[in-house]
């Protein structure tokens, strides 16, 4: 079984900046792509970001792009969200999540970290 475990959440003002870290860890060798999904008080789960496993292949959501950088980092499944020019809509749940298939649906990921909250002041 594959755990994922993300960090970095919490208070920022409008406009400034947060970096979340993921890592998914087990027994496994295979590499993941990996996705940050994020879910608002009343909203559905909508994707953030994806990234390939090699690193050389992402998408980002409309409502992002120009102001999050998905990356990998120094471990194979390790990933992070650099969050930038922040928005008082950023404010949600994020999640990270592992899979063997490049997706944009949550449906198909496969292992799923528990969350870590971003607040955003204005």
């Amino acid at each position: 079984q594959v755990q994922v475990v993300e960090s970095g959440g919490g208070l920022v003002q409008a406009g400034g900046s947060l970096r979340l870290s993921c890592a998914a860890s087990g027994r496994t060798t295979d590499t993941y792509a990996m996705g940050w999904f994020r879910q608002a008080p009343g909203k559905e789960r909508e994707l953030v970001a994806v990234i390939s496993q090699s690193g050389g292949q992402t998408y980002y959501a409309g409502s992002v792009k120009g102001r999050f950088t998905i990356s990998r980092g120094d471990g194979k499944n390790t990933v992070y969200l650099q969050i930038n020019m922040v928005e008082p809509e950023d404010a949600s749940v994020d999640y990270c999540a592992a899979s063997h298939r490049w997706s944009g649906y949550a449906d198909e990921y496969e292992y799923w970290g528990q969350g870590t909250q971003v607040t955003v002041s204005s």
